[in-house]
């Protein structure tokens, strides 16, 4: 019973990982993309920037004379911080986690009371993986050309870009490498062939077509913080196996490896992606006046099938402890009932996970106040409702999935899991201002207000998101009459207390938890910092 448990959160380990790289998505939405629109606040559905209307309001492309090409990049810099608190009584099955463990001379949970930093960025390679960028900042490119024959009311443009990025790695040593080491989700448009048509003076309307490419993947240690593995260090110390004896055999045997609520149970890769993900855009603008325009922009879901590996490193005291079990009586005629673990060393394959990337309403007004003044306003929504559960399958059976069906059987098979996230969908606001300043010079500033999708009791490490606002500031400057030059400074900021036990993704000590709880029974504080600047060129040829 109690080691099916153990086999759960193993398995909610891979999940979790999965999980929480998705969960990235809402803050990581637009923020690498074009600096005109961060400085306005990301309010530019009715004054959508250059070619990156591609993205914000296809109608957009109808500004756009003759034969343009843009290339753009954003410099963007992580700061992410997590403290690991212990409360007042801090303990799991009666073992103090702050005591120090006779046995090593250390405190026996190493993780309470310390601090988690990294500030270093991620990508994700195509074909490879995690690609751990060097110390400091990391730039994310995008280009597009655009073509609007002489007199013609058709505009065609083609970009490329990353829609949604983020990743980071930390020290193996950090705190915070449970949730995880290192990892990476990112999409990619690599095709966007659009079309913007002017049916009049007022009214201009767009579509396209984007191709992008998906990855996720993960580096994580992994641990199990709960009352079952206090149970188990509990026994190991009652039968003195640090004598070297076993005191039950041949009927028990529990000395093959210490093991332990605080002590690492192994090391998790997955790497999963999708190379051809379609989406459709649609825009439309209305400008009746010269000091008021609309525009609406709608982006579709995707669904997509996530296709890669995963491997499962276990430590040698885990694989042992399991072993030494199975080699007994009771442990093999309780492990050939149960499913529980046989104690390999590692366990690798194939897995697939389904994901829909969540579609997308944005509208919003522009509107010229004053000579010198334009106010920007939108409003628009992301449909992350839609994940109310991940499912994910697997090549072939896999022990802990069988002993997960039997605790959990309406989401575990023995080869298929489907786990649970409550998502909410949300609208979010965002404002932005230009003051022209010249005839050549626009100076910006905007704010987006950027609430946070993940419920509370499922708030985590791996994704510090909550609620944020994203400041910005910046200019544009008409180089020439042929030449545009954008650029940007913008910072975000999100602070998390999750007191324990209050998060099932990450400190729940409940022995019911399905969820990986690497930091159970301990209060958690994130902090995500995140400064971008951006530098965009756009010239005719």
């Amino acid at each position: 019973m109690g080691q099916n448990s153990h086999n759960r959160q193993i398995l909610a380990v891979l999940l979790a990982s999965t999980i929480s790289c998705g969960a990235q998505a809402q803050l990581a939405q637009n923020l690498t993309i074009h600096p005109k629109a961060l400085a306005l606040g990301n309010a530019v559905t009715a004054d959508p920037p250059g070619i990156m209307a591609i993205h914000y309001n296809p109608a957009g492309l109808t500004k756009l004379e003759g034969r343009q090409l843009e290339v753009n990049l954003m410099s963007v810099y992580l700061d992410i911080d997590a403290n690991f608190m212990a409360p007042e009584g801090y303990e799991i099955f009666g073992i103090d986690g702050l005591e120090i463990d006779p046995r090593t001379g250390r405190q026996r949970d190493p993780v309470a009371n310390t601090h988690s930093h990294t500030n270093n960025v991620a990508l994700y390679l195509p074909g490879y993986g995690i690609l751990r960028a060097p110390p400091g900042p990391a730039l994310a490119p995008s280009a597009g050309i655009s073509i609007n024959p002489p007199g013609s009311k058709l505009t065609f443009a083609n970009a490329f870009y990353l829609p949604m990025a983020a990743g980071f790695y930390r020290d193996k040593d950090d705190p915070g490498r449970y949730q995880p080491q290192a990892t990476a989700l990112q999409r990619t448009t690599y095709l966007s062939p659009t079309i913007g048509y002017e049916i009049n003076d007022e009214w201009s309307v767009g579509a396209g077509i984007h191709l992008s490419h998906m990855g996720i993947a993960a580096d994580q240690y992994m641990r199990a913080p709960n009352m079952l593995l206090g149970v188990a260090e509990v026994l190991q110390d009652a039968f003195n196996c640090e004598s070297g004896d076993e005191p039950l055999q041949p009927w028990l045997a529990l000395c093959g490896g210490n093991v332990g609520p605080w002590d690492d149970i192994g090391a998790l890769n997955v790497n999963v992606q999708d190379t051809l993900s379609p989406t459709y855009a649609l825009g439309v603008m209305w400008e009746p006046t010269e000091w008021f325009s609309w525009g609406a922009s709608y982006t579709s879901e995707a669904d997509m099938n996530l296709k890669g590996t995963f491997e499962i490193q276990y430590t040698d005291d885990w694989s042992g402890f399991w072993q030494s079990v199975n080699s007994s009586v009771l442990g093999a005629i309780t492990s050939a009932i149960l499913s529980l673990p046989s104690g390999a060393p590692r366990e690798a394959g194939n897995v697939s996970m389904d994901l829909v990337y969540p579609q997308h309403f944005q509208t919003g007004i522009s509107v010229d106040v004053h000579p010198k003044l334009t106010l920007n306003a939108d409003i628009g929504w992301t449909d992350y409702e839609q994940w109310d559960a991940f499912v994910f399958r697997f090549d072939r059976n896999l022990e802990f999935l069988n002993a997960a069906r039997i605790l959990s059987p309406e989401n575990a098979t023995p080869n298929t899991l489907r786990l649970p996230l409550g998502f909410k969908s949300q609208w979010n606001w965002a404002f932005g201002m230009e003051f022209h300043a010249s005839s050549r010079l626009d100076l910006r500033a905007g704010v987006e207000i950027r609430d946070s999708v993940i419920p509370d009791d499922q708030r985590q490490v791996m994704a510090p998101f909550g609620g944020a606002n994203l400041y910005s500031v910046g200019m544009g400057y008409q180089w020439d009459k042929n030449t545009q030059i954008d650029m940007n400074l913008s910072y975000l900021q999100s602070i998390e207390s999750i007191p324990a036990n209050t998060s099932c993704n990450l400190n729940c000590d409940n022995i019911t938890n399905i969820i990986y709880n690497p930091y159970a029974g301990l209060d958690v504080k994130t902090s995500l910092r995140v400064v971008m600047a951006g530098l965009s060129f756009r010239t005719k040829f």
